[in-house]
């Protein structure tokens, strides 16, 4: 038969997961399939992102990379920024 995702991720096949809550299957009960895909993913040190707003912060992660913008900074700095309005893309400030 076809390869299922948990088949995928236990072959090395998938770097990364996205598994959020929801969903149905095709006959409308609710997906169970969740903890499988996150065990796979756990036993094969894949990252698995669960919920959207992790998703989104990646994504920003994943951009920032691209563009050569992270930078460090303690939460401390964080706060000050978000607080100031200043910048909350990982920039200094």
């Amino acid at each position: 038969g076809e390869p299922t995702i948990v088949g995928m991720i236990l072959a090395g096949d998938v770097a990364l997961v996205v598994n959020t809550p929801f969903g149905t299957t095709s006959n409308g009960r609710p997906r169970l399939d969740g903890y499988e895909i996150r065990t796979a993913s756990v036993l094969q040190s894949v990252p698995c992102i669960t919920t959207v707003q992790g998703l989104a912060a990646a994504v920003q992660g994943i951009e920032a990379l691209l563009r050569g913008t992270i930078t460090v900074r303690s939460l401390q700095e964080h706060h000050a920024a978000l607080r100031s309005g200043g910048p909350n893309d990982g920039s200094p400030g």
